[in-house]
């Protein structure tokens, strides 16, 4: 099947990282050389700075981290990129990881100086298990950082993941000279104090130029890894990059802007455009003429002076149009998609057309989930877009009796975006929340005062465990009643228990053969 070249020009990628790696940076860099921004914004704002365009929520600019994803859209070198920023932080990973299914590749950025983090590795797990295919940057080499062979040897054994260094660097920290690109022979230098940078065509490793401008001890240690990478690591192989199990690798310094731009190159070049997806009835080819996409994001407030509510739609095969009509298949019913959008983080503009592999944002007045499937008509559902189970609940106390109606509307739309989960308990009016990091019940008291005016507390419930009780109506009446006090409904009126420690747990299930306790609500 012949796929539209609009299509094939078409790379959709992730970053993921460890907090602090420079994922903000290089994110803010790329929008540079894509020329949609004329100057990058600065990681920690101050006075007389712009605030970093990823980084659009007022908590991420006051804390100087990313706390949702973010999609941003620019033109690079004859493609169309659709970047996903994520959160770096372990307390919003779920967000990661349902940004990383609507991608079809991902960059791993890491920090020289602390090597692969936790963080890195539990986002390489769901990078495996989809087989993304990964480009690893290695940043911050003009810190003093870990040996090159340690980094590449760190990868390999940490990540599971074979690497193929495609440049190596000469020299660290403040006497970082540049990178030596293996497949161009060329060299790369870095001036950090004149901010200059020229590419030099080299002869080869032992180009007598190379000791002139870098001096013997360097060079020599970069003979020394230039001969391990090319005589003892298997050589770059395409199609086992694209299948997620082997990665080019790349360093720079993001803050710098060194080394960005060939990383850049490399997305062009080797990142696939558009992959196929799997639904629970078979295969869809981007290449397919009938529109498909699926929601991988719910975000409300991107403008708090409309009170709007913004699904992301990952397009996976054909065209759409501007007011085209779509089947939504939970609902089963047709809906008109009038104004879709593309975006620069919060900033936004109408767009007549997308192809797949683009990120559209739609105005949804309540009718999506996250997870919800469209198509031209065809029922089916796309698979593994993971839902998750709270680890942290509180319960949610409003601190002015007169504002319970913006409470409830800020509970309601904000629990949609899925990083929340909101619960009505069976015996008390005081609703609960429930959140996989503690970190967003910060974000969650913060977004309810600054955007629907709701000053609240937040008292936590000591928890071992959230089942979801699944079974007759009879037999869940009966557990109900045994067990009301840590009984909720969640936001589909299915029957919630938060055992308050393992023995109560396990007291339950002998109890109450007859049912299931579910760790998820799927």
């Amino acid at each position: 099947m012949s796929i539209n070249p609009e299509i094939a020009k078409r790379r959709t990628f992730a970053i993921v990282s460890h907090p602090d790696a420079g994922k903000t940076t290089i994110t803010e860099k790329f929008l540079w050389y894509g020329k949609v921004i004329r100057e990058a914004g600065h990681v920690r704002a101050k006075s007389n700075r712009s605030y970093t365009v990823s980084d659009w929520m007022k908590i991420e600019q006051e804390r100087g981290i990313s706390v949702s994803s973010s999609v941003l859209n620019f033109p690079f070198e004859g493609c169309q990129f659709n970047l996903v920023d994520t959160p770096g932080h372990q307390d919003f990973c779920e967000d990661t990881y349902r940004a990383l299914t609507a991608v079809d590749a991902a960059l791993v950025l890491i920090d020289s100086v602390n090597g692969v983090e936790k963080q890195t590795i539990k986002l390489m797990e769901v990078c495996r298990m989809r087989h993304t295919p990964i480009i690893t940057f290695i940043n911050k080499m003009d810190l003093d950082g870990r040996p090159v062979l340690d980094l590449l040897d760190q990868i390999e054994e940490i990540l599971k993941i074979k690497v193929a260094p495609f440049t190596l660097p000469i020299g660290v920290g403040k006497l970082f000279k540049g990178v030596y690109s293996i497949s161009e022979n060329t060299f790369h230098t870095f001036d950090k104090e004149e901010g200059r940078q020229e590419i030099l065509k080299m002869t080869g490793p032992g180009d007598p130029r190379l000791v002139e401008m870098c001096g013997e001890n360097w060079v020599s240690q970069f003979k020394e890894e230039y001969d391990v990478v090319t005589g003892g690591m298997d050589p770059f192989d395409h199609e086992r990059f694209l299948k997620g199990e082997m990665c080019p690798v790349f360093f720079g310094s993001a803050v710098n802007n060194f080394g960005v731009r060939q990383l850049l190159n490399a997305f062009a070049s080797l990142a696939p455009a558009p992959m196929p997806r799997e639904t629970d009835k078979r295969i869809v080819s981007p290449g397919e003429t009938d529109f498909t996409g699926f929601v991988f994001k719910i975000q409300a407030n991107m403008d708090p002076k409309h009170r709007d509510r913004t699904a992301f739609i990952r397009i996976c095969s054909g065209e759409f149009e501007r007011g085209d009509k779509v089947y939504h298949c939970r609902s089963g019913r047709e809906i008109r998609l009038a104004a879709p959008t593309a975006f620069l983080a919060k900033d936004k503009e109408v767009i007549d057309r997308a192809w797949a592999g683009d990120i559209v944002g739609i105005n949804d007045p309540g009718l999506f989930h996250i997870g919800d499937t469209l198509t031209k008509g065809e029922k089916m559902n796309f698979t593994g877009i993971p839902d998750f189970a709270p680890e942290f609940f509180a319960r949610v106390t409003l601190l002015n009796p007169l504002k319970s109606k913006q409470m409830n509307k800020g509970l309601a739309e904000l629990s949609e975006e899925g990083a929340t989960q909101l619960y009505q308990p069976v015996k008390s009016a005081v609703p609960v929340i429930g959140v996989v990091g503690e970190l967003q019940f910060d974000v969650l008291q913060f977004r309810l005062k600054s955007e629907y005016g709701a000053d609240v507390s937040l008292d936590r419930i000591p928890s071992f465990g959230v089942r979801w009780i699944v079974g007759k109506q009879d037999e869940l009446e009966k557990f109900v009643s045994e067990y009301g006090m840590d009984c909720m409904q969640d936001k589909d009126e299915r029957f919630v228990c938060l055992f308050p420690n393992e023995y109560r747990l396990n007291l339950a299930v002998k109890n109450f053969p007859d049912l299931k306790f579910e760790k998820t609500s799927v």
